[in-house]
């Protein structure tokens, strides 16, 4: 990894983002580039973080960063504190994450301790580390959430399970902090246009081809395939992870930023959908991708 270049501390203020390798992190670490903050991006592939520096201004550095890994996680914050010094870190973007989607039935168990560990455990872990810096800096906390975290899908249980437990760390955590003018900050994007729901179903397809057969063809074989071209046709038509990037700006800048900032196309109407009876909700999701 190259020496990260150390900037002016009274010119910019430095903000860290996780999972800038592509989609939101990366549009994230862009806009912020580009609005003059020091963007330390968080990539776990070296090769990713170089193409980062290539196409932004010479504020931006890498850092490798796994927020699974609690040795990776110390030696990154060290170098943070060397390259914000007195300043402290003004901002930590969590946005970092990973998508399981299968019947909760057949998944691994290991998997679903993976899906909660990299967006839930993970997202404690790189915040709790980095807190003393952000305190000294009187900075902000924004995660990056999900519609997910107000309404669970079928065959996306692990997931949005993940989602309704960051919503919850997030609100519990901006009480904690307020005595320090700490402002936590959660958004909530619906479906974004981002490589996470490609490899989503990558990864579902790999778990499916090792369920039993014909047990699950017979019970969900015609379900997850209906669920898996509306995602599909979802994430291939929906919001850029740009407007969730605009999103995250406002949320560092804003004077009094909103506690919630809901980013895609319709998403009010999805939030009005959240507040439906739960059986109500249900029918029209599953009348939605044709399962009785």
């Amino acid at each position: 990894m190259e020496t990260p270049k150390i900037v002016n501390p009274e010119t910019n203020k430095a903000v860290l983002i996780t999972g800038a390798s592509s989609g939101i992190g990366k549009s994230c670490a862009l806009e912020l580039d580009r609005l003059g903050y020091q963007v330390l991006a968080g990539v776990r592939n070296p090769e990713d973080g170089k193409a980062l520096t290539e196409i932004a201004s010479e504020r931006l550095t890498f850092l490798i960063i796994d927020i699974c890994d609690r040795t990776n996680i110390s030696s990154a914050v060290n170098t943070v504190a060397q390259l914000v010094g007195d300043r402290g870190l003004y901002g930590l973007v969590n946005n970092a994450g990973i998508a399981i989607g299968a019947p909760l039935e057949f998944i691994p168990i290991p998997e679903l301790r993976q899906q909660l560990e990299v967006n839930v455990i993970g997202q404690v872990a790189i915040t709790q580390a980095l807190l003393p810096q952000i305190r000294q800096a009187k900075g902000r906390v924004v995660n990056i959430g999900s519609i997910s975290g107000r309404i669970a899908f079928p065959f996306m249980s692990a997931y949005c399970a993940s989602k309704f437990a960051l919503a919850a760390l997030t609100d519990g955590l901006r009480m904690e902090l307020k005595p320090w003018g700490i402002k936590v900050v959660l958004i909530e994007p619906g479906t974004i246009q981002t490589p996470i729901w490609e490899k989503s179903i990558k990864f579902a397809d790999s778990l499916i081809s090792k369920m039993p057969q014909p047990l699950y063809s017979q019970l969900y074989g015609t379900a997850t395939e209906n669920m898996r071209n509306a995602v599909l046709k979802e994430g291939s038509i929906i919001a850029k992870p740009e407007e969730v990037a605009a999103a995250v700006a406002i949320a560092l800048t804003a004077k009094k930023p909103k506690t919630r900032y809901l980013v895609g196309d319709k998403i009010y109407l999805k939030a009005i959908f959240a507040l439906m009876p739960d059986r109500l909700r249900n029918w029209m999701i599953l009348k939605e991708i044709g399962i009785n």
